[in-house]
This record gives structure tokens, sequence and C-alpha cells, in this order.
């Protein structure tokens, strides 16, 4: 595997979607009795850019966007937050992006994601191919880009390319079975990507999806990196995660916050950690930071303008003891 120093370049290659999140307003109101709706730019792969970013790093995304009126928001979007989008790249006909209806409320929460014709899923080898890996510090994805061709292929030919060009390869696991033919062909192909990459973030239910066996999700992840993974992320919602490296393993808990919503936590955290990581922190610390992120995204509204800067985590650190 590769070596995570060159994380210290802190310029990120992101491959997945772009989408638009809707929020019912006022906060606190159900989709079917809202009165209006805040937008704001969405899709994991996105969301962890605009965390890197925010946390000082650069980030590159690749995917597709429908050639129309939503695609262009997301594209002015990435701009807005210095996402570049040189390898963002318009497809016409039916494709469209992914769109989010997602509840500022955690009682009774409900998340309405709308992915036929996904747009993203249009990616081909062609758009990986035409990237230039080498100035890049890493290559991150999401589960999400698998689930359909010819993204998935697209997918595994960036690894490869990637690989070639000596980036370590950060995976994030995101599994939403909406997107995917069958659990059968998910599992599957997530156990190939997983074996081939560096870093590997998931929770609980997640890695036990990709042991065949939900109880058998920990040994999955230890699994990887005996394997040659550096470091494999077991999230278990609020009882903390497991952290596995080649060194040994440890287990942190969780920032307690007034949560507004329970998503974004998961792209929140991968930025956190990752930009922990780049800024040369030991792994314990970059995964508390990880865990700090995930807990002030899900206190605010929305997940992209959500994620914290640097600044902002120091000072929500700055005032809390380390989570047992």
């Amino acid at each position: 595997m590769t070596d995570l120093k060159r994380l210290a370049g802190k310029s990120f290659l992101i491959v997945g979607r772009a989408g638009m999140d809707l929020y019912p307003d006022p906060p606190g109101s159900r989709t079917e009795e809202a009165a209006a709706m805040t937008v704001c730019l969405g899709g994991s792969s996105a969301n962890i850019g605009v965390a890197l970013v925010k946390q000082g790093c650069k980030a590159a995304l690749v995917t597709r966007v429908a050639d129309d009126a939503i695609g262009r928001y997301c594209l002015n979007e990435l701009d807005r937050y210095g996402i570049d989008r040189t390898h963002v790249m318009p497809v016409g006909g039916e494709a469209r992006n992914s769109l989010a209806i997602v509840e500022t409320r955690v009682e009774d929460h409900q998340s309405v994601i709308y992915r036929n014709g996904a747009a993203d899923f249009e990616m081909t080898a062609a758009d990986v191919e035409a990237v230039d890996y080498a100035p890049f510090s890493a290559l991150i994805t999401t589960g999400t880009v698998f689930a359909a061709e010819p993204s998935r292929s697209a997918a595994f030919r960036a690894f490869d390319l990637a690989r070639a060009a000596g980036l370590p390869l950060i995976f994030d696991i995101d599994y939403r079975p909406y997107s995917w033919p069958s659990a059968e062909v998910a599992a599957e192909v997530y156990s190939r990507a997983g074996a081939l990459c560096d870093v590997i973030v998931g929770n609980d239910v997640e890695f036990g999806f990709m042991a065949g066996d939900y109880d058998r999700g920990l040994d999955k992840a230890r699994e990887l990196v005996a394997r040659g993974a550096r470091i494999a992320v077991y999230k278990m919602g609020e009882k903390g995660a497991i952290t596995i490296t080649a060194d040994g393993e440890f287990q942190t808990g969780i920032y307690r916050t007034e949560a507004l919503k329970p998503t974004g936590a998961g792209d929140s955290f991968m930025g956190g950690f990752i930009a922990a990581l780049a800024d040369s922190r030991p792994v314990r610390e970059a995964v508390l930071r990880g865990s700090a992120s995930a807990a002030m995204v899900v206190a605010r509204i929305g997940c992209a303008p959500a994620m914290p800067t640097t600044a902002e985590l120091d000072a929500f650190l700055a005032d809390r003891p380390d989570p047992e």
C-alpha cells in the first residue's frame, strides 16, 4: 500500500456526485407541511470536498452533472466553495442530478432521495483518464460511484490510474441500498474496492454488509488492515468508533451536541479526519477531529454550508475534553 505521508500535500481528487439538497423551512417542518425550501449543494463527494476546503485543503471533483439548470446550480456552488470542477462534465438526455429532500428534525426524520437516471452514474473511463493524477495527494471516493455502470468501471479505472501515480486510495463505504441492483452485487463490489484501498471508513452496518454477516463487520475491518490497508475506521454511532492500524487499535467516543438532524455526519467526519491526517496529526487526534466535525454538522442546518472551518473546529474542541 501507499505511504500516507503524501497526504501532507493537501490536494485531494474526489470521485463522486454533486447534487442539490432541499430542506423544508422553517426548520423542524415536515416535508409535507413545509411553507418553503432552503436549497444548498449536496451529494456525498461534493460535501466531502467542501469539508476539506473549509479545513485548509484543496479539492477537485470528477463526476457528471445534468446539462440543465440543476446541473448548472451544482457547478456554480462548486465554484462558490472553491472546489475545482475542471473534470465535472455535463451530460444531456434524460440523466438528472441527484436530489435530496432532507428534514431538519431528528424525531420522525424523513429523507427522500431521487436517484432515477442519475447523471453521476454516466461518468466514463474517458472522464477519469483525462485527469492528471500526479499533482494530487490522494484519491477519495464514496461507495455510491460503484452502484451502476459506466460509473463503476470508471471508478475502478481511476483507482488504477491513481495507484500508478503513487496516490493513496481513500474509501468511504457509504452504502445506499436503493442505488444497487442487488445486495449480493453491492457486497462483492465493495469488497473488491475495499481490498484496494489504504484508508477505509464506514459504520458497523456497512462493514458487516461487506463481510456478508452483520456480526462480522469488525472482523472485516481488521482483515482489511491485516491485508495491507493502513487505517480502517469502524464507526458505531453513539458508541463511537474503533480505529484499526497496523500498530494496533483504539476506541474513541463521540462529542455530544444538540442535533437538529441525523444527516451529514459521515461526510463531515471524512473531511475532518482526512484534513487532520494531512496536517500530520496522529491518527487518534484525526479521528477525534473527524468526530467533532460530525457533531458540529448535525447541530446545523444543511450539509455543505454546515461544514466547519478549521477555526470553528478548533474553538469547538477547545471547550471540550476528549470523549471516552
